[in-house]
């Protein structure tokens, strides 16, 4: 039976990261009553509950920001070429207060469930609260629902335990502390060497060795700053008009067709650049053909070489099960050193694989390790996670995870068919993860804000993708994915680190420019293969 109704408004909008708080600005804009619940206890998002050491992001600061406002870019001024998350959420704080939205943000209210009654939405969260709404906008994340290993004993060990993903908001200090780390994704890769220069000894357990680049992190000079800020307009339509949201030079060449040495040369540059995209991007067939990626993976993996000391763990540490970038590369600081210390140590998980957690810390197949302290750096169910932890309804009581039983489908990564007047914000099988999250963001709401615009001025009640466009839809991007080498990998791109999840590649491949000129194409024809009902 479905609770009281409290409060009737014309949008919710779920979650109140970067995704939620412009959509919040747009949809005021427009003069709409909307509602914004929030879990945590502030704005940020994955900046709000990504606090671990060395939490940072991979996207240039004065390229990781909105857009939407010529004086915010004026008024706010980045300190390091990769912003900090204490930085980051201080960026969220400012837009949230320089715009007013906090006082539209229910906070320490998570969304349980959204069920369509038609022509409305009921949203209830775990405070008991039930809202009624028009439209429903979720901006709950790519990455905001964490998982741990799936080993027994997880509540049994005696020490303290922390997950990168929702680290304390207080400091935490692992300084005399015998330390282990599960995990060497992005959040292992940040964090292991600021926690192992604190910690007595470090314990690191590596399941999947990752490919990593230095970051070349340092502040911003005064010159960089001002020349950013004067040429904004030209920087944001170049962002608008890339492959992924990072403007860089379009490669030309095949990494077959050039020598060894000016191919050596070419990585050379990008491993100095620092930059996310610099040696995938730099030849047309990295991504698409095994043997050019092969010269790129091996360039790579010679740097570790070069870097680690003992040839044994440097061969651990070179990934040699997925071709390189199939899984998101990593930007460090002194990631590979790190393991030249003494007091630390490499667990390679394939050779014994984990077995428990005990009450004194982690046992393998070889052997029990003691710790004062556990930290989980073992990632997130991406995606669909956030989506699937509520139990949503649409049209005839369907429920969203039946609906996405063999993987998540949907419209242009926006719309859900079966599910009207509920849109997703960078949501599965759009660029998405694969781009700057702030470009997307922006072209998500901005598309999402038009569209609600346009039914109520032409009186429409409800809209939802047709089928038969969402199934064409799912088909492209998956042929789309099958032309490169994303599937080959086991990542969380496709889901495989998520036990039972199906296997399927969950973002758009095709380019952000050509994904927003498609998208802007359909609302030009009056939202082609979306069903509008009067």
């Amino acid at each position: 039976m479905t609770a009281p109704v409290e409060a009737e408004v014309d949008v919710v909008i779920v979650g109140a990261g970067f995704a939620g708080l412009y959509q919040l600005h747009r949809l005021r804009q427009l003069g709409l009553a909307t509602r914004v619940f929030e879990a945590g206890d502030g704005v940020g998002g994955t900046w709000y509950w990504n606090r671990y050491p060395g939490a940072r992001c991979d996207v240039e600061s004065m390229s990781y920001s909105f857009s939407f406002d010529a004086e915010l870019e004026q008024e706010w001024t980045w300190t390091e070429k990769y912003p900090a998350q204490p930085e980051i959420l201080d960026y969220a704080n400012h837009v949230t207060d320089r715009f007013g939205l906090r006082d539209g943000i229910t906070f320490g209210a998570r969304v349980t469930s959204a069920t369509w009654e038609d022509p409305r939405w009921t949203v209830t969260t775990d405070t008991g609260e039930t809202v009624s709404a028009q439209f429903v906008v979720m901006a709950t994340g790519c990455l905001s629902a964490s998982k741990l290993p799936e080993i027994p004993g997880l509540d049994r060990f005696a020490g303290d335990t922390f997950h990168t993903g929702h680290w304390p908001h207080e400091e935490v200090d692992f300084t005399g502390k015998r330390l282990g780390v599960i995990g060497t994704g992005s959040s292992g890769i940040q964090s292991i060497p600021v926690m192992a220069a604190q910690a007595a000894d470090t314990t690191v357990f590596q399941r999947t060795a990752n490919f990593s680049m230095p970051a070349r992190n340092r502040p911003l000079t005064a010159d960089e700053i001002t020349t950013t800020k004067e040429n904004y307009p030209l920087l944001r339509e170049a962002q608008r008009n890339s492959m992924s949201g990072i403007p860089r030079e379009p490669a030309t060449l095949s990494a077959l067709e050039v020598s060894p040495a000016e191919r050596a040369a070419t990585y050379e540059q990008g491993w100095e650049r620092g930059m996310l995209v610099a040696i995938s991007g730099s030849y047309t067939d990295i991504l698409t053909d095994r043997d050019a990626n092969e010269t790129a993976a091996e360039f790579v993996r010679g740097k570790i070489r070069e870097t680690v000391t003992d040839p044994g763990v440097a061969e651990m540490l070179s990934p040699r099960t997925f071709p390189y970038g199939t899984k998101r590369p990593c930007l460090d600081t002194g990631y590979y050193e790190t393991f030249n210390n003494a007091n630390v140590h490499l667990v390679d998980l394939r050779r014994t694989p984990l077995v428990e957690i005990t009450e004194r810390g982690v046992r393998t197949s070889e052997r029990e390790y003691a710790f004062d302290a556990i930290v989980f750096a073992t990632g997130f169910d991406a995606m669909t996670g956030a989506l699937l932890a509520m139990d949503i309804r649409g049209r005839d009581g369907e429920e969203l995870a039946k609906h996405w039983r063999d993987g998540p489908r949907t419209y242009l990564g926006l719309g859900i068919a079966g599910f009207p007047n509920l849109f997703t914000i960078t949501g599965p099988s759009s660029p998405s993860v694969l781009s700057n999250m702030m470009v997307s963001i922006e072209q998500h709401v901005d598309w999402i804000s038009r569209c609600i615009a346009h039914l109520r001025e032409h009186d429409v009640a409800a809209i939802e993708p047709a089928v038969e466009a969402e199934d064409a839809w799912v088909a492209h991007v998956e042929e789309v994915g099958n032309t490169t080498l994303f599937p080959v990998a086991d990542s969380w791109y496709m889901g495989a680190n998520v036990p039972g999840k199906p296997r399927v590649f969950m973002a758009y491949i095709g380019g952000v420019q050509a994904y927003r000129e498609h998208c802007d194409r359909i609302a030009a024809d009056g939202y082609e293969g979306f069903l509008l009902t009067p």
